[in-house]
């Protein structure tokens, strides 16, 4: 079995790290409900997706006693 003949320098190490960082999120509003959303997908809140709507959503029922 073979083994590495020098050490991995640090340098070395932090440059093919450097592409391991988060990216941040891009995010824009529903133009129906105003909630923040992830570009290119349907809106989890209101179920609108430019312009129509995509997914039926169910409403919550209010607790009553």
């Amino acid at each position: 079995m073979s083994v590495p003949k020098k050490r991995r320098t640090s340098s070395s190490v932090g440059r093919r790290r450097s592409h391991h960082a988060l990216k941040k999120v891009n995010l824009i509003k529903c133009p129906e409900c105003k909630n923040a959303l992830v570009p290119h997908k349907a809106c989890a809140v209101c179920g609108y997706y430019k312009g129509k709507e995509i997914i039926k959503i169910k409403e919550k029922k209010a607790k009553s006693k």
